[in-house]
């Protein structure tokens, strides 16, 4: 065989183009020839005693007669080795690369003759070397293309026998890319790479490359191998099982249990969507084993399906007087909510299909919000159900898990509906401003869908994954703050606020249900028990400071627990009735916890009453103000928000504008630091509505002017002077009542809302009402004060 490289190579020789191969030097293998340009180059190439072809590589695969321009000048000369003549005009042949060359022309070619291609070559001298650089190249190679083989096996591995035994890098790397499965213009590429380093360089690249690739495909195959594999096993133990439970009457209680739930699937009356889901999902279950886990996440899904109340609705009461009468028997006051529920029920007898209403109580904690809900539930004969949203902050609590995780079920709103039984309940959810969000999603952005009357008819829980009809439900929010409640969710709702109670309002309530609740509930029923209206009121002034009658509830509660021991120990003897009075009021609850009537027992110049709003009501704020020598510098201490220390700064460059008119000296402000301090450090305290307090306190240690006795004030404060109005006055006022204050000033634009304040309050204090600073100076610190000689 013509193996050597010093073979004399003529310089005409017959082409044979090839689609998609690149034959190599060194290389043996076997082709068919069809074409019959082909067929006559390996004929006329047999004719030659030396019987070399050259072998040229078709840059398109698909143009059946190809001309100079469409095949690669690179090409390799070879030695056909066997020649077999086919039935067909066809030939095999055997065919051993010998060497590259390059085509220099063709001799007359003619496009569509019947004559074979004849080229002009010229040989391509390789350049060698025999470097360490060479020789570690080579290493390489023949190291990946080991590593190669294992992972493709239709490759001999008796190749590495004849790599091992040459010396010649060139030998080693045409051999290599012979058997390596690579797209043809990255094999015409080596073949074109004459520098025998380059050559290799790129070889090594292609090898880690198809290493690689291999190594994917062998991990695809060996996971897929290994599931076809367990399928196969888990049939086959499927149907060992089917046996099994044939024999033991197992597969009836199967059939049997999926029979009941088609017949309950009929009996339900489900809208489409669900009836299709539940009929796939029966398919499904049907070509199920019953031991299959998959059976029982099917079993669930369809349980909680058909036990959805997707069509039951609860018929509203249509008895105005009867509902009125509920919701009068069980809160005392609360008028504005109560309107809202009457006004429901007019709308629902005058048009049968009407949407639930979407409500927002906010106010104070234990004014009764929660327990509205229930009242709410029990005037109009509806089922009642309650979600606490504190603290919730996974979106999956709302709209429920996707069915692929383990565990998955539907979220909190779906689960209480079901519960529930209909699908009109009254629906509290609890505490909406006290929500959070993480990584898991934020529940107050799903609230969107459920609470939006135009959304929430097609509410989609993730895991049953149908659309439920939540617009029949009257949901109800509470919530004790309206700021901290998402603007977009707020926007959904009708907020209506519920002010805290009056001392009169408590004790009517306390008379009326706190009293006869918890001497039920404390076992004291067959005695006649009765407070005296100066317990009742002992107990609300000394021992109590809230907006609502939760903590009232609580101190009621401890003196009638007090008294049931002492009945039991016979340290106490009643007959038939009691009445329960200061004194035992004292006896039971101790010292009084708080003070009544009173704030401040001496006036001093630089202190005013203010009044503030908190979430648990109104409460009232001492502002201190004190100058000493220093630098005009203005200390502001008291853990004062952003909002409260503007309006300290608005007020102290307003009342050092107007430093002439109120006959203060300029040097004041510049040869003295003035610090304004407001007690109970420990509590934060922020907003605006302290603003004419802070001016007040300013000009009064300035002018060293006393205030008047008995005041309090409420407004804010802008750099010229105005006064603007403020929130939350009602509770203000209550406040200021319960520590005894006598004039409260406010803005003139609050008037409006003195409507909402009790009478008894109105009776017992002066309203002075300003819209200038000015005004407040000259109720607050009386001129002929503030004037200097």
């Amino acid at each position: 065989m013509a193996t050597s490289d010093n073979t004399k190579i003529p310089t005409k020789l017959t082409l044979i183009p090839l689609k998609d191969m690149v034959v190599f030097p060194y290389m043996v293998i076997p082709l068919f020839i069809g074409r019959k340009r082909s067929v006559l180059a390996v004929q006329e190439a047999m004719n030659n005693e030396n019987r070399l072809i050259a072998i040229g590589t078709q840059k398109d695969a698909s143009i059946e007669e190809p001309g100079p321009d469409d095949i690669f000048k690179t090409a390799v000369v070879g030695e056909i080795l066997q020649l077999l003549k086919l039935p067909d005009g066809t030939m095999r042949i055997l065919l051993e690369g010998i060497r590259r060359v390059k085509i220099k022309n063709y001799i007359d070619f003619q496009p569509g003759e019947e004559k074979p291609i004849i080229v002009k070559i010229q040989k391509i001298q390789e350049r060698k070397s025999k470097s360490l650089e060479i020789k570690a190249y080579v290493k390489m190679a023949i190291n990946l293309f080991e590593e190669y083989i294992k992972l493709n096996s239709k490759i001999p591995v008796e190749i590495m026998m004849v790599l091992t035994e040459s010396d010649k890098p060139s030998r080693i790397a045409d051999l290599i890319t012979a058997h390596l499965i690579l797209p043809v213009k990255n094999k015409q590429k080596l073949l074109e790479t004459t520098n025998i380093k380059e050559r290799l360089e790129e070889l090594c690249l292609c090898l880690e490359k198809e290493i690689k690739v291999l190594g994917i495909e062998k991990k695809i195959h060996g996971k897929v191998k290994e599931k076809i594999e367990k399928v196969q096993k888990e049939y086959y133990l499927r149907e060992q099982l089917k046996a099994i439970h044939q024999e033991l009457g197992g597969e009836d209680q199967w059939n049997k249990e999926i029979a009941e739930i088609k017949e309950k699937i009929l009996k339900k009356d489900l809208p489409p969507l669900a009836l299709d889901k539940a009929e796939r999902e029966i398919a499904k279950l049907e070509s199920m084993s019953p031991a299959s886990p998959e059976s029982s996440v099917s079993l669930n899904y369809l349980e909680w399906l058909l036990e959805l109340p997707w069509n039951d609705l609860s018929k509203d009461c249509q008895n105005m007087k009867k509902s009125i009468r509920i919701l009068e028997e069980d809160h005392y006051g609360l008028e504005k909510p109560k309107e809202r529920i009457i006004e429901f029920l007019a709308v629902k007898k005058l048009r049968d299909k009407l949407k639930g209403p979407i409500l927002c109580f906010v106010g104070p904690p234990g004014v009764g919000k929660t327990s509205l809900g229930k009242s709410i539930a029990r005037s109009l004969d509806r089922k009642f159900v309650r979600m606490s949203l504190g603290g919730v902050r996974d979106e999956a609590e709302i709209r429920g898990h996707r069915r692929t995780y383990i565990g998955s079920m539907p979220g909190r709103i779906l689960q209480l509906i079901r519960r529930a039984h209909t699908k009109n309940p009254v629906f509290v959810l609890d505490e909406v401003d006290k929500m959070s969000m993480d990584f898991r999603g934020d529940p107050s952005a799903a609230l969107l869908e459920v609470l939006d009357p135009e959304q929430n008819y097609e509410f989609e829980d993730h895991y049953i994954n149908v659309p439920f009809d939540l617009s029949d439900v009257m949901f109800i929010t509470t919530a004790n703050v309206l700021y901290d409640i998402p603007h977009p969710l707020r926007d959904r709702m009708e907020i209506i606020h519920l002010s805290g109670y009056t001392e009169e309002e408590k004790y009517s309530i306390a008379l009326k249900y706190l009293l006869p609740k918890e001497i039920e509930n404390n076992g004291l029923s067959k005695y006649k028990f009765k407070f005296n209206k100066k317990a009742i009121f002992e107990i609300i002034r000394y021992h109590t400071m809230e907006a609502g009658v939760r903590n009232l509830q609580k101190n009621i509660a401890s003196v009638l627990r007090k008294i049931a021991k002492d009945i039991v120990t016979n340290k106490l003897k009643i007959k038939k009735s009691m009445t329960v009075n200061v004194e035992h009021i004292s006896k039971y609850l101790g010292t009084r916890k708080y003070s009544f009537g009173h704030l401040v027992k001496k006036r001093r110049s630089g202190v005013i009453t203010g009044l503030a709003w908190t979430e648990y009501g109104g409460t009232h704020l001492l502002i201190e103000a004190v100058k000493m020598k220093g630098s005009g510098k203005l200390i502001l201490t008291g853990q004062l928000g952003d909002v409260m220390m503007e309006s300290a700064k608005a007020a102290f460059s307003y009342i050092k504008s107007k430093a002439s008119t109120y006959n203060l000296d300029e040097s004041v402000f510049t040869d003295n630091d003035i610090h304004i301090h407001v007690p109970e450090g420990g509590i934060p305290k922020d907003g605006p509505s302290a603003g004419i307090t802070i001016a007040t306190s300013l000009l009064s240690l300035l002018t060293e002017t006393k205030p008047v006795p008995h005041l309090a004030m409420t407004g804010e404060i802008t750099l010229t002077g105005d006064v603007y109005p403020i929130g939350g006055l009602k509770e203000k006022i209550l406040a200021s009542h319960r520590i005894g204050i006598k004039d409260i000033i406010i803005p003139e634009e609050n008037k409006k809302n003195l409507d909402d304040v009790p009478d008894y309050c109105k009776k017992n204090i002066r309203f002075h009402l300003v819209s200038h600073v000015d005004e407040v100076f000259k109720i607050a610190l009386p001129a002929s004060r503030m004037s200097k000689s």
